[in-house]
């Protein structure tokens, strides 16, 4: 029986090659654009899951009301993991990182620059990265040691092995090579080249910052079978305990599950919120659904469309003895067939469309063909989808009765509304929300990208501070200058598109003691207005060698200012970090972070800042850039010559903030368009079944003199307002939807009434372009040749 139906449907597809290659490419293009979107959902979903002890390992969240409200970050003092190992028997082991700038690295001739991380000893006891050599207990037990990555061994030392070999970091200290660790996988928080061992780091006398410093990533590995909530209320006055802010805020700390780092981690308010990249797995998760039910959704047109093709034959099966159930298993099994071709030339496409789709979404994803599951899940998936676009025309053709069809009395009604002309205003309402929201997603980041910085970026270049900078700086500055190659130049913590610094505690004249207000630190020497091209709207920039009280000078913005409520902001008093600023500028506010949030209030501090250190050369660029840069980085490889000039436009650092939503939203226009490709296919379909079915009509109206025209129209007609429905529903779906996602956003674009017609002109259009070719060819077609068999 399986292979009589196998062979029906062979003889169906050859015998109907034009909807035969619609049905499939339909349905494959559907496929394949499904197998993209859960290879990115999966990606994201399995990221840190690859670590053998994950449901033990909890990040260190901090806590406390800042402003009226509960604010949480994920970073802490250095000493809370050696509090918690010791107050908390539950703890296994609790371990920090620090994250490294790029060391220069030499290990003979060689030299590279690479960054990594600084751990405590345990880390590779919480985190599973697999060693190719060395002991993991051991690895980073003496503070001379350090763990190479197996491309940085290969890097440093070819082929040899790298165990025991010495490394040479920024020409200061020796290290041994201690191990070597298995690449590590893209789908992991930790990107590194070596570590290095807590001991290593040097904070001023030796010591950690205390527990005043909330900086310091922290990680806790629980003992197996230990009640979470318990440990989660010791953990919680923690550093209360500690920290000699205890008289003045109230702090908290609690445990975040490995589960939640990638996908959520986003809170309001002290509570985790639906922020994060969860939104956009569901966002995506959606849209599979969507793209793949449209698929079915040609598949049951197309089919039930022609069922008067095959009634007879559902009439000879049922007048010699065939049941309904057999009936349906056999229009299942042609789909599933159909699905199972489409599944092949979709896997074609994938493997086509992967390399572009890992540059468009910045992964590297894969098919493991050697793994079971993903055979496992291909059957599973071709199955689904074979038996959810069957099922509906397999009932629907098993359903004749064979009096009717075989007496030649059966005939489809052209009631107003059947189940076709509901699955087609299905996939236009779909294609239609997609392209709503593809527009609204567009008009948000071009919204943010049109919001004033506050600075010029324009010629404007950062380099960080490596190797003998430090100590040539003043021999750069001249010459960059003399040479004519910069404008201006200065020297500062960060760049201007990051923020680096943030904190509390400051006083001033007039402040509420009992007010914590938090303030986004910044660095510079001098010059940085002039650099920048910063907006003064009182005092004036940083000039050292005029006034050289201005190491401890001021520059706030005009958020700073609101909350301090001076009058005559110029020549007072901020206390902060144990120093006295002096007030010598205001400027306007300058996007540091998102440019989807209000501007935060800024201090710039002078150069005598302990807390803070120089990191960074901004450098404003003369005449043409391509010149001064070739005499920025000879000057820079004069005075800095075992450091190549490794330098950024900070216009393309900034473009970098629109990189997530950018992606995301290239994503959603790339499927919006599959979605509207996949509609108008079978579209497509339909009107030429149509034509073909109404084919003496057209030929008795032109013999009564229809025009062309009005018999295009005739045909066309009944599909645009199908589309002009499906937008009727798709409207306000999409404008709840979208609403709710701007919220996230408190800089946001309104939506306006135009998106709405511009959608709505857009799906007609579409619609008509599909149908009209049609249409018009059956209208052009002689009406003798048409009228013949009558």
């Amino acid at each position: 029986m399986i292979r009589n139906f196998l062979s029906v449907a062979y003889r169906n597809l050859l015998h109907n090659k034009f909807f035969s290659t619609i049905n499939i490419a339909g349905l494959a293009v559907g496929m394949a654009a499904a197998f993209l979107i859960l290879l990115w959902i999966q990606d994201e979903k399995s990221y840190d899951t690859f670590h053998e002890k994950k449901d033990r390992i909890y990040e260190v969240w901090n806590k406390v009301a800042m402003a009226g409200e509960m604010e949480c970050w994920n970073t802490v003092s250095a000493p809370t993991a050696a509090a918690l190992a010791k107050d908390l028997p539950e703890v296994e082991r609790a371990v920090r990182v620090n994250f490294n700038d790029d060391f220069l690295f030499a290990a003979g001739e060689k030299k590279i620059i690479a960054s990594g991380i600084t751990v405590d000893t345990g880390f590779l006891q919480v985190f599973t990265f697999p060693m190719l050599e060395g002991d993991a207990t051991t690895a980073l037990s003496d503070m001379h040691s350090i763990v190479l990555t197996e491309k940085m061994a290969r890097n440093l030392f070819g082929d040899e092995s790298a165990i025991g070999k010495i490394v040479k970091i920024e020409h200061k200290d020796n290290y041994t090579v201690s191990g070597v660790l298995k690449d590590l996988p893209n789908n992991s928080r930790f990107h590194f080249a070596y570590l290095l061992p807590w001991s290593s780091l040097k904070y001023g006398q030796g010591q950690d910052l205390g527990w005043n410093d909330n900086s310091t990533p922290t990680y806790v590995l629980l003992k197996p079978h230990v009640n979470v909530s318990a440990v989660a209320a010791k953990v919680k006055d923690e550093k209360q305990r500690y920290s000699t802010d205890a008289k003045h805020m109230k702090w908290e700390l609690f445990l975040y599950p490995l589960s939640r780092w990638r996908l959520h981690s986003s809170f309001t308010n002290g509570v985790e919120d639906n922020g994060g990249r969860s939104a956009y797995v569901k966002i995506f998760g959606i849209i599979t659904i969507l793209i793949l039910l449209i698929a079915c959704i040609n598949f049951m047109n197309l089919s039930t469309a022609r069922s008067e093709k095959r009634a007879k034959e559902v009439g000879i099966r049922k007048a010699v003895g065939a049941g309904k159930s057999s009936l349906i298993g056999q229009f299942i099994g042609e789909s599933i067939f159909i699905a199972l071709l489409a599944g092949v030339v979709a896997l074609i496409l994938v493997l086509l469309c992967l390399p572009a789709y890992n540059k468009l979404t910045d992964k590297q994803l894969f098919i493991d063909y050697g793994n079971p599951y993903t055979w496992l899940f291909f059957i599973g998936f071709v199955l689904c989808t074979g038996i959810l676009a069957g099922s509906y025309p397999a009932f629907f053709l098993s359903s004749f009765q064979p009096v009717k069809v075989l007496k030649g009395t059966f005939r489809q009604g052209n009631a107003l509304v059947t189940p076709r002309k509901a699955l087609v205003i299905v996939q236009f309402t779909c294609a239609i929300i997609l392209i709503i929201c593809t527009i609204i997603v567009k008009q948000q980041i071009d919204y943010g990208r049109n919001r004033t910085t506050g600075y010029n970026k324009d010629q404007l270049i950062y380099h960080f501070m490596t190797g003998d900078i430090p100590k040539n700086y003043s021999l750069i500055k001249n010459e960059l200058l003399e040479s004519g190659a910069a404008v201006s130049l200065t020297r500062t913590n960060s760049p201007l598109t990051e923020r680096w610094s943030d904190g509390w505690g400051q006083s001033w004249a007039g402040k509420d003691p009992n007010v914590n207000i938090s303030f986004d630190r910044y660095l510079a020497d001098e010059g940085l207005g002039a650099t920048a091209g910063l907006q003064f709207i009182a005092g004036r920039d940083f000039d050292l060698q005029k006034y050289p009280t201005d190491s401890t000078g001021l520059i706030i913005n005009e958020s700073a200012l609101k909350l301090m409520k001076f009058k005559d902001p110029i020549g007072m008093e901020v206390s902060d970090l144990g120093i006295k600023w002096h007030i010598v500028g205001v400027i306007r506010d300058f996007i540091l972070t998102s440019p989807y949030e209000p501007t935060r209030p800024i201090l710039i501090c002078g150069a005598k800042s302990a807390f803070m250190t120089f990191q960074v050369v901004q450098i404003k660029l003369s005449g043409s850039t391509a010149g001064s840069l070739s005499k920025v980085a000879s000057i820079f490889k004069k005075y800095n010559p075992d450091y190549p000039f490794e330098y950024t436009f900070v216009d393309e650092a900034y473009a970098l903030k629109f990189d997530n939503e950018q992606r995301q939203g290239t994503l959603a226009a790339v499927f919006a368009g599959l979605t509207i490709f996949i509609s108008c296919l079978g579209l497509f379909g339909l009107a030429a079944y149509m034509a073909e079915n109404r084919i003496k009509e057209i030929g008795v109206r032109k013999v009564l003199g229809a025009s062309v025209a009005s018999i295009a129209t005739l045909l066309s007609v009944d599909f645009v307002k199908l589309v002009l429905i499906s937008f009727l529903i798709a409207a306000p779906f999409s404008y709840w939807m979208m609403h709710k996602w701007l919220q996230d956003y408190q800089y946001r674009v309104t939506i306006q009434w135009w998106v709405f017609v511009l959608a709505c002109s857009l799906s007609v259009i579409i619609a008509i372009a599909t149908v009209s070719h049609q249409a018009i060819r059956a209208a052009l077609v002689n009406p003798v040749k048409s009228l013949r068999k009558e």
